[in-house]
């Protein structure tokens, strides 16, 4: 790359290329240009001219050959993500390609494989690995506060019914798909990305038009390891907490907007030993395990640059992420092999509950 400013070609001008990707990179023309578009749609190819004063074609096929491009960002429809992004890939060219970024770790092994062979850089948008809620949570687990964590739940819950294309199986539809790759790549983090979790999974169509799922409960288990509680629900009237940490010396809850988390500390408890026979009071009624533990209480809220709303800060921090690897080789903070074990895990899912994903 000749140029500090990076050359940016986008696949599709719908809600994630033009609203997410396309607003996100008009903003970084310090690191960015978007050079060109690819939108099927005449309308929205007028409309990117405009905008970012880009060139526009019909296909990404025409787009790869005419345009010179540091990057070409895959904002395709979810079951075009695997053949483009390979081809792209088996072009030389690097790709950030939206999630999910495959439907199986077979498909995500053949792009790791093009992506070694020429070269290029193979890149996922899990924007949400830069939450910040979600970056002081592993803060406040890694300091110790709380102990060992016994169990992590990771929520994302609202009442909604859905008619549209990312309702079915043949277009890499469904809750896991749709909304899964966020929290399952958050947990597999908190869980330790080094091995394929134990997986149990239930999952329901209850208010969706389509036949693939909008209800998911996911658990990961692993010796040593923290359970993991992954709820993805269209169907809850009273949304719980996105966040909720149980530890051995105290918990957390919150969300997006604030963290609460209390605990106390061991040497400061009253020494305690097993007692087989029955408790009784100072007055000898029988009587229950009680003690008095000093609580410490804390509490966050983020503070985000002015004028920059949460979802804006992580797509940033994404494509600064990207731009320390594209323009001055930096690793990827966000691995394909890591997006990989995501794939495995919701491959079992699938495989789990055949009422929705027969073979």
């Amino acid at each position: 790359m000749t140029s500090n400013i990076l050359n940016v070609g986008i696949i599709g001008q719908g809600r994630s290329g033009r609203n997410i990707h396309g607003a996100q990179l008009a903003l970084m023309n310090e690191r960015y240009r978007i050079a060109a578009v690819a939108d099927g749609l005449e309308e929205r190819r007028r409309r990117a001219e405009q905008e970012y004063g880009c060139r526009a074609y019909a296909t990404y096929q025409e787009m790869a050959e005419a345009e010179k491009l540091d990057l070409v960002v895959n904002a395709s429809p979810s079951d075009l993500h695997f053949p483009i992004t390979l081809d792209l890939l088996n072009r030389g060219l690097n790709v950030l390609c939206e999630k999910p970024l495959a439907k199986t770790p077979e498909e995500v092994d053949r792009l790791i494989e093009a992506s070694e062979r020429s070269g290029a850089v193979l890149a996922v948008f899990q924007q949400s690995r830069y939450m910040p809620a979600f970056v002081k949570l592993r803060q406040i687990i890694e300091s110790g506060v709380l102990g060992r964590i016994v169990q992590i739940d990771l929520t994302s819950n609202h009442f909604g019914r859905r008619w549209d294309w990312q309702s079915l199986q043949e277009n890499n539809g469904g809750n896991l798909l749709n909304t899964g790759p966020h929290p399952v790549d958050q947990a597999l983090q908190l869980f330790g990305g080094d091995q394929l979790p134990q997986v149990v999974c239930v999952m329901d169509r209850a208010n969706t038009f389509g036949d693939a799922e909008d209800y998911v409960k996911l658990l990961l288990r692993g010796p040593g390891r923290p359970t993991v509680d992954i709820e993805i629900s269209s169907c809850s009237a009273y949304a719980r907490e996105k966040f909720i940490v149980q530890g051995t010396c105290g918990g957390l809850r919150g969300n997006n907007g604030y963290l609460e988390w209390k605990y106390f500390k061991p040497e400061e408890a009253p020494e305690q030993r097993l007692i087989r026979e029955p408790l009784f009071d100072a007055n000898g009624e029988p009587a229950y395990c009680t003690e008095q533990l000093r609580w410490y209480k804390e509490r966050w809220e983020p503070a985000l640059p002015e004028g920059k709303n949460e979802f804006g800060y992580m797509t940033e921090q994404l494509y600064e992420m990207l731009y320390r690897t594209l323009g001055e080789g930096a690793p990827l903070e966000i691995t394909p092999h890591q997006v990989r074990l995501q794939m495995a895990v919701m491959e079992e899912c699938r495989r789990q509950n055949p009422h929705i994903y027969a073979k």
